[in-house]
């Protein structure tokens, strides 16, 4: 493992949980091997190959939130609920390849208990509800398949609402009466709700009417760097005030500059504005991203970690950052019994 003595040991504590990777993309594409060690194939770890389990051991992980995508390529697009389904297909052919190594999990008592075996625990999120083809009803069958979070929005605009950048794209329309259904409709489910992607407006309003902790899976902030994809302040505000936490990105482009001080000084930011409670990591590995140095695998978490440590941050609040937080946001949306 990369990293110091002292940042081995609180991974050892606190393994790391990272917040969104689309991974299973590749492996329903072309058939990517979760237990297999890779090497991304383009240079500076470009676009994809960032994520497996012997990486996720080397960088002292202990869970992946594995993002489930697919693309409508007009208005309303058929077919993607199976794309969703075929991605959940091929995560459980990884967990069935290798018994007892890799396991689906819904709760925090799972993530601890598979952590505690040496395994490493999977978990499910959609980005974008176009995935839905305009059904609540289609949520309840992905949340039995182990869906434990889903983006309202991604890079067009659906029955929810609009997107900060893409096609539909309105600034100053916020969500639809479907949107606020299904806000309530994933609550209802134990889904927890991601407000990546979604504009402002939307963003605002589903912080509104949530009544349990939202997650923002994959993000910067505005007040370290412009830029379209970035969020201000009364959006951290908002999240914490729901109890929720914010996953950063590990893009350079997003953050304002590669390596790992632009990483923290995000994560600092959320820090300072929202709170201990609310930062997390939110890498976008497998994303089509290139990541930022030192981060373009889970090999690099001990090193962030580091990093942390060298700009002051607490034990207690590195121990939040790489796992509690997730924790408690996933707790605190329980799944129905």
């Amino acid at each position: 493992m990369l990293g110091s003595e002292e940042a081995k040991a609180i991974h050892k504590s606190h393994p790391a949980i990272d917040l969104h990777a689309d991974t299973l993309m590749w492996s329903r594409w072309l058939g990517y091997d979760l237990h297999q060690r890779h090497t991304p194939p383009l240079p500076l770890g470009a676009l994809g190959g960032h994520v497996d389990l012997p990486r996720m051991r080397d960088g002292g992980m202990g869970a992946q939130f594995f993002g489930l995508v697919s693309l409508p390529m007009h208005r309303r697009a058929a077919g993607l609920a199976r794309v969703i389904d075929e991605q959940i297909d091929a995560l459980e052919e990884n967990i069935a390849r290798r018994p007892g190594a890799l396991h689906l999990v819904r709760t925090q008592e799972e993530i601890d208990a598979c952590n505690a075996s040496g395994a490493q625990a999977a978990l499910l999120g959609i980005e974008g509800a176009h995935a839905l083809e305009g059904s609540l009803e289609r949520l309840e069958g992905f949340a039995r398949r182990g869906v434990r979070y889903l983006g309202l929005l991604h890079f067009s605009d659906n029955e929810v609402g609009y997107p900060a950048y893409g096609r539909g794209q309105r600034d100053h329309d916020g969500l639809t009466p479907f949107g606020y259904d299904l806000v309530r409709k994933c609550e209802s489910l134990g889904v927890i709700v991601d407000l990546a992607h979604i504009n402002r407006r939307g963003f605002l309003d589903a912080c509104t009417v949530a009544t349990r902790p939202v997650m923002v899976t994959h993000t910067g902030v505005l007040g370290v760097y412009e830029h379209w994809r970035n969020i201000d302040d009364a959006q951290l505000r908002a999240v914490a005030d729901t109890g929720g936490c914010i996953g950063v990105i590990f893009c350079p482009r997003f953050l304002g500059g590669d390596g790992l001080d632009p990483v923290v000084a995000h994560l600092k930011h959320i820090l300072d504005v929202a709170g201990e409670d609310a930062p997390a990591l939110g890498s976008d590995w497998d994303g089509f991203i290139v990541p930022t140095k030192d981060l373009q695998d889970p090999r690099g978490l001990p090193l962030l970690t580091d990093a942390m440590l060298k700009a002051g941050f607490s034990e207690r609040a590195i121990g939040k950052i790489l796992r509690g937080n997730v924790l408690r946001v996933v707790h605190d949306n329980p799944v129905p019994r």
